[in-house]
């Protein structure tokens, strides 16, 4: 019995998880902040315009997308190199699973 309620729970925990992702807000359009790490993305790493899970978006979106909600809302730098910080390296793993860019 024990064993059966751990399973549901973790199973309820995975649904939730994935379900948190799809929770973004979308990016208003025209903010430089997003277009800025869009490109600093598509220079740096590779695969970023392969399609992600997210419906619409290729990976460097969708990361882009995660980093700029991730992000508090007084922050003004550069959301891509950010993730390279000590700072930013775990909210970086978070948008990398979420692009599913690993």
């Amino acid at each position: 019995m024990r064993i059966r309620m751990a399973f549901a729970a973790a199973t309820i925990g995975l649904f939730a998880s994935t379900a948190s992702f799809a929770a973004y807000n979308p990016v208003p359009a025209g903010d430089l902040q997003f277009a800025q790490c869009l490109i600093y993305s598509s220079k740096v790493y590779q695969g970023g315009t392969d399609a992600s899970p997210i419906a619409g978006q290729d990976k460097q979106t969708a990361w882009c997308t995660c980093m700029w909600n991730e992000t508090p809302e007084d922050f003004k730098g550069d959301l891509a190199k950010f993730s390279e910080t000590p700072q930013g390296a775990a909210m970086n793993k978070t948008c990398e699973k979420y692009a599913d860019w690993e």
